[in-house]
C-alpha cells in the first residue's frame, strides 16, 4: 500500500453554526480511494457534548461513507466562539475473511503491531447566517450599525453583547418607566391633597 492514505477526510474543520441551547449537527465524508475494505472509528476530546453516528464502520473499496457529529444544546456561548474540542479518526486495513462483521477496539491498538492511521479534526463555530428582518424600517435604522451577538468584544476589548442587551432593554419597553409613572402618580395625589385643603 506504501504511503498512499488508507481514508481521505472532508472537510478537516468541524464548523458548527452555533446557537444557543439547539442541537446542532455538522458531517464529514470518509473517501476510501483503496482497492481493500478499511475499518474505523470516530473519537472526541469531549464525549459527552457529542453523538457520533456512526462512530465505527467499515468502508468498502472505491466507496465513501458520511459522518453525522451532533453537538447537544450549548446553555452559554463559549468566549470568543472559541472551541477546544476535536476528533481523532482511526483507520485500520479490515479482512473480512480473518475478522467477523464486529469492530473491536483491539483492532486500532497500536500495540498489537496494527498500522493504525490516525486523522485530528478540530471543532470551529461559525456564525448563523442573517435571516431578512422582519422589524419595521424605523426600529431597523436604530438596530442596523450594531454587531452581532456572536461578536462578544470589539477591539478595545469592551463587552459587545453585554451593552447590545442593555440598550435593547432600554429600546424595548416603550412608553413610560415605571418609575416615572410612581412619581407622577404620587405628584398628583400631593396636588391633589393641597388642592382640597385650599
Amino acid at each position: 500500500m506504501g504511503s498512499a492514505k488508507l481514508l481521505n477526510i472532508e472537510p478537516l474543520e468541524l464548523k458548527f453554526p452555533f446557537e444557543l441551547k439547539k442541537q446542532i449537527s455538522c458531517s464529514f465524508q470518509l473517501s476510501n480511494k483503496t482497492d481493500t475494505y478499511v475499518a474505523f472509528k470516530v473519537k472526541t476530546t469531549n464525549p459527552k457534548k457529542y453523538s457520533v453516528r456512526p462512530s465505527t464502520g467499515i468502508v468498502s473499496p472505491q466507496s465513501a461513507c458520511t459522518v453525522l457529529v451532533i453537538m447537544q444544546a450549548q446553555k452559554e456561548a463559549p468566549p470568543k466562539m472559541y472551541c477546544k474540542d476535536k476528533f481523532l479518526i482511526q483507520s485500520v486495513i479490515y479482512s473480512p475473511s480473518t475478522t467477523p462483521d464486529l469492530i473491536d477496539t483491539e483492532m486500532f491498538n497500536k500495540g498489537m503491531g496494527v498500522h493504525v492511521e490516525e486523522c485530528k479534526l478540530r471543532v470551529v463555530f461559525v456564525s448563523t447566517p442573517q435571516l431578512p428582518s422582519t422589524v419595521p424600517e424605523k426600529r431597523a435604522k436604530s438596530l442596523s450599525p450594531q454587531p452581532s451577538f456572536l461578536d462578544t468584544e470589539n477591539s478595545n476589548g469592551y463587552d459587545v453583547a453585554a451593552e447590545l442587551l442593555r440598550s435593547e432593554s432600554k429600546t424595548d419597553r416603550g412608553g413610560f418607566s415605571v418609575l416615572f409613572i410612581t412619581f407622577v402618580g404620587l405628584l398628583g395625589i400631593v396636588l391633589g391633597y393641597h388642592m382640597k385643603k385650599i
